[in-house]
């Protein structure tokens, strides 16, 4: 394999990860020179959207996998992939001509690779239009999204290897026709690609393809880096080689069997690590870097004991992996030492078998899904099941990596499918189109009537599957219907669209409330008189934010109108002209000999003061001549006397306030009306007022709405006069808005 990066190691030959196969399935004879047979009518005169041959893609991708020990069969899967574009029903031919086996790999990779076109070439559209798409996604946004689909795909192991071969060679083919690399393609290869491949232990791919994307994105970086690493090549290469053969023969001297290697040098990892720990090129210690791999675990440390007495130890730069593992099991002694020209050296030291893990991490375990049912090359059945299980945690790591460590479950239940535009919604497995359709936006949801799925018309509870374009048809108008509900008729399996669709109806109830409150409010208004009143006031003097909320709790009857009245008039009845009681006497008897009420150009004409607006002397006062009781004494300003004068204007007579003709004053009750915020000791604070002013309080009506509380006390006075001030220290009290006489 070319190496992008200034060094390498050639003492370390890539590892062959996959052992040929004992047994060959009949269905993999010869399978990968069949399958190039079968792709090559179809794609020699082809390109990708790179512009390169896709042939030559195939090729070169079944070089890779071949380079990293994928079998035939894995390689074969490479021409089939691209072969499927160009058949009318790629799964049944494939099948018929190769297997089931190979039919399903070439269509789920198909599935994949189109996905990730279609992305691309619609994040190339908008940025030339300089316009957002329906759902518009950042570059960090998308590159999560291929993260998701990639994950979703990878319950079959080969899917993503092939894709990992593919984007290597992708970039491997811009770097040799030294085209300009779209941003989002390189991007993707450093932060979602190189990732997996480091996750699943392919480390050749990992490094090239992080030094290549590194190039693209950051080229002059990259140039003055390899710059750099070129200056002392050389010298630099001699020095280990001459260390590298001195250690192995100093530890075969202490009775410790090892092999030593060099380390190849990667320029990402240069760069990264300048960055990280904000070092000079000379600081970086993996400049110069060595392996040590011995027989067991005590050669480790004894390994290690004996390169600290012959070197200095850098203190802060020791890790020991090997007691605490690395989460996806990697294992090693790591130590950084100076010689004796105070030269850093980076040397790590790890068991033949840690050494595998390292450098094959998952990867060998591709034969599980290769074996079939009767297994080879020792892979049996059980062995396949922990192989699969031994991935899938790798690939659950991988994905915790690159979501920052949040314990999100790759393999939960999730789907990955399209909107035309290419951009990609998750859902939850059996999610439909109608899911899909409130996952891009409510309305939409709302008035889905029908779906397309891969451009056919499909029922809108048909379960949709990875990969799938989704396109809805909507109504200009309606909403969801009440079966969308019903679970057993399967039309939506997202817990967001289910509230989405019960906000629905429970709004359409609520306008049916609020219209049913308004109407009652209004006729209300039209019994009063009193329709010029504006709602929204008569709401906020109820307590409520706005009229829609006095409608809503009027429309529920868990509001009574009466409170409505309590405002718009006073709460007392109307009392009929004949029904007036006489004047109750507290504590003094109040009448026209004694200092009451004169009627004027009458002597002895029984009065009675009008419970309705309860006059007290210096008030403005005129009487009305009742049947049977006398004459009823009414303030001026009564709204009740101005009805019945309007009725029986004749039986108006003229009254005037009598002189007391007792030592003891008289006491008149009268109402007062106080609005205030409702809150403990409100009550308490209010009368105490009362009782230092010495006014006997001797009724109260409280009412609580909204939190604002209606409060009516019932006072004696000898005159209104006084009134004023008290009323004025009342209001003045915490949480109290208005305080009147009625």
């Amino acid at each position: 394999m070319k190496s992008t990066s200034a060094e390498h190691d050639s003492s370390a030959p890539l590892p062959q990860l996959i052992a040929a196969t004992a047994q060959t399935l009949p269905e993999q004879a010869h399978a990968l020179s069949r399958a190039r047979a079968f792709a090559e009518p179809l794609l020699s005169s082809e390109t990708l959207d790179t512009g390169e041959n896709i042939l030559a893609h195939a090729d070169a991708v079944a070089a890779i996998l071949k380079t990293i020990g994928g079998s035939e069969a894995m390689q074969a899967a490479s021409y089939l992939v691209y072969a499927c574009d160009h058949l009318n029903k790629p799964q049944e031919v494939i099948a018929k001509a190769f297997g089931d086996n190979f039919a399903a790999l070439a269509v789920e990779t198909t599935k994949l690779v189109r996905v990730q076109r279609l992305a691309r070439q619609t994040q190339v559209a908008n940025a030339r239009a300089a316009t957002a798409i329906p759902m518009a996604q950042t570059a960090a946004a998308q590159t999560e999204n291929v993260r998701k689909m990639l994950l979703a795909f990878s319950r079959d192991l080969r899917v993503v290897m092939l894709r990992l071969a593919s984007r290597l060679q992708t970039l491997r083919h811009f770097a040799a026709t030294k085209l300009p690399v779209p941003p989002g393609l390189a991007r993707e290869a450093l932060q979602v690609f190189a990732p997996l491949a480091n996750r699943l232990g392919i480390w050749e791919i990992k490094w090239e393809m992080e030094d290549l994307a590194f190039r693209f994105l950051e080229p002059e970086t990259y140039r003055e880096v390899a710059r750099l690493l070129d200056e002392k090549r050389v010298e630099r290469e001699a020095y280990v080689e001459r260390l590298r053969a001195k250690l192995q023969e100093d530890l075969k001297a202490q009775d410790i069997v090892a092999t030593v290697q060099g380390r190849p040098k990667h320029i990402y990892s240069i760069v990264k690590k300048m960055r990280g720990k904000s070092l000079g090129f000379d600081q970086v210690y993996d400049i110069r870097a060595l392996r040590i791999v011995v027989a067991s675990i005590p050669d480790c440390y004894a390994a290690l004991s004996w390169v600290h007495s012959q070197f200095t130890p850098v203190s802060d730069e020791f890790d020991d992996y090997i007691a605490k593992p690395k989460v996806n099991g990697y294992q090693s002694l790591h130590t950084v030492v100076r010689d004796q020209a105070g030269q850093p050296i980076e040397i790590q030291i790890r068991t033949q078998a840690m050494h595998d893990h390292a450098e094959h991490g998952v990867a060998a375990h591709w034969a599980y899904k290769e074996a079939g049912v009767k297994g080879y090359s020792g892979v049996s059945a059980s062995g396949a099941y922990d192989a699969k299980i031994a991935v899938l945690r790798q690939l659950l790591a991988w994905e915790r990596d690159l979501s920052g460590g949040h314990e999100q479950g790759a393999f939960e239940d999730r789907i990955y499918v399209l909107t035309p535009d290419a951009a990609i919604v998750e859902l939850p497995q059996g999610a439909t189109a109608v899911d899909f359709a409130y996952s891009v936006h409510t309305l939409l949801g709302h008035r889905c009537r029908g779906a397309r799925v891969d451009g056919a018309m499909v029922p809108l509870n048909t379960p949709l599957k990875n990969g799938q374009t989704v396109e809805v048809t909507v109504a200009k108008e309606g909403g969801p219907s009440r079966d969308w509900l019903n679970p057993e008729l399967g039309y939506l399996v997202s817990h967001r669209a289910r509230a989405k669709v019960r906000a629905w109806f429970n709004a359409l109830a609520m306008g049916e409330t609020v219209a049913k409150g308004r109407e009652a409010v209004e006729k209300l208004l039209q019994r009063e008189g009193k329709t010029a009143i504006k709602l929204d006031d008569l709401a906020s003097q109820l307590g409520f934010n706005s009229a829609e909320e006095l409608f809503e709790v009027v429309g529920k009857d868990e509001f009574s109108l009466r409170n409505i009245e309590i405002v718009l008039r006073p709460p007392e009845p109307v009392l009929p002209e004949d029904d007036f009681p006489t004047l109750r006497k507290p504590r003094s008897a109040v009448n026209a000999g004694k200092g009451g009420v004169l009627v004027v150009g009458v002597d002895s004409l029984m009065t009675q003061l009008a419970k309705c607006c309860k006059p007290a002397p210096p008030d403005a006062i005129c009487g009305f001549v009742t049947r049977g009781k006398g004459v009823s004494v009414h303030r001026t300003d009564c709204s009740n006397l101005r009805e019945m004068v309007a009725k029986n204007g004749e039986r108006v007579i003229e009254v005037e306030w009598g002189h007391p003709q007792s030592a003891v004053p008289a006491v008149y009750p009268v109402d007062v009306a106080v609005e205030a915020a409702d809150r403990q000791g409100l009550l308490r604070d209010i009368s105490e007022v009362f009782a230092k002013e010495k006014m006997n309080v001797i009724g109260v009506q409280t009412q609580s709405v909204k939190g604002t509380a209606w409060m009516t006390f019932t006072v004696e006075v000898t005159q209104s006069g006084g009134l004023a001030r008290v009323l004025g220290i009342v209001a003045e009290l915490n949480g109290v808005r208005s305080a009147r006489r009625r």
